[in-house]
């Protein structure tokens, strides 16, 4: 029979939250999965954990790797199940159920079944539900959580494996080219797969710039027309812009908002 499921989890230097992963995926009511651990050579005492638990994996490695997506795809060229799940350190299933449920629906043709996350945030947890129909326009503000994401194995093999020349968005450039240029059958299944570490590297404010940059290399490389407007949504997807829709909230402010801009303009060229 072939094997549904396989996890990976990438790890470097993050004990703690390897150990909290692990004890998440091995407290699974279904046992109908693999479990990979591609570890970074960390230095922090992580080794000692994966040894702990090695009699749970089907695989794991420490050694030094070139990066993020060099290391998902490892995990991607070993594993054995029909769908990858890229649960990383400090990730965690939400429920011990969550296979269990998540089964029926991996018997689909679909290539992608992606549900919900729950992102702990320094102030609770925020559950983010994903819509039932992905666009261009879901991408070029959004992207799926691979957390969340069951991802035929063969896709990659089909499409291309994680580009390894990005830090930050190689899976976002993987969701929007198979589901927007390769039209691959996805769906949406309304539960929360996982409790998302929100101190990942696409997380940080400050790696926006680097984000927004990759983004748009993958936007010429694929969907060169779309260019001008992922510049636009960028602008209003900045602080600046989330300020101006915050004070479009309150009528006053707005007002005084409107008629500063009315007066600058003034001094401005005429826009055709």
């Amino acid at each position: 029979m072939e094997l549904l499921i396989s996890i990976i989890t990438i790890n470097y230097n993050n004990e703690f939250g390897l150990q909290k992963t692990i004890e998440s995926v091995i407290s699974q009511t279904s046992k109908k999965f693999e479990y990979i651990i591609i570890d970074g050579g960390s230095t922090d005492g992580s080794k000692a954990s994966i040894n702990l638990y090695k009699h749970h994996f089907s695989y794991n490695v420490s050694e030094p790797d070139q990066g993020i997506y060099h290391a998902m795809n490892k995990g991607i060229r070993v594993a054995k199940g029909k769908f990858l799940l890229f649960l990383n350190s400090g990730d965690t299933l939400s429920n011990n159920d969550v296979l269990e449920k998540i089964d029926p629906y991996l018997n689909s043709d679909d290539d992608i079944i992606y549900g919900n996350a729950a992102y702990l945030e320094p102030n609770g947890k925020v559950v983010r539900t994903y819509p039932n129909e992905l666009s261009f326009g879901f991408f070029m503000a959004h992207n799926l959580s691979h957390q969340t994401s069951f991802i035929r194995k063969s896709l990659f093999y089909d499409l291309f494996f994680y580009n390894e020349d990005y830090k930050i968005v190689s899976d976002w450039e993987f969701f929007i080219y198979a589901i927007c240029k390769e039209n691959r059958p996805y769906q949406h299944v309304d539960m929360i797969i996982c409790n998302y570490d929100v101190s990942g590297i696409s997380s940080i404010i400050s790696n926006h710039k680097s984000m927004n940059e990759e983004r748009r290399q993958t936007l010429e490389r694929y969907f060169p027309l779309f260019i001008k407007d992922y510049e636009k949504i960028t602008i209003l997807n900045s602080k600046r812009g989330q300020q101006f829709f915050y004070i479009k909230k309150y009528g006053f402010a707005y007002k005084i908002l409107k008629a500063w801009m009315s007066f600058i303009l003034l001094f401005l060229p005429k826009t055709k």
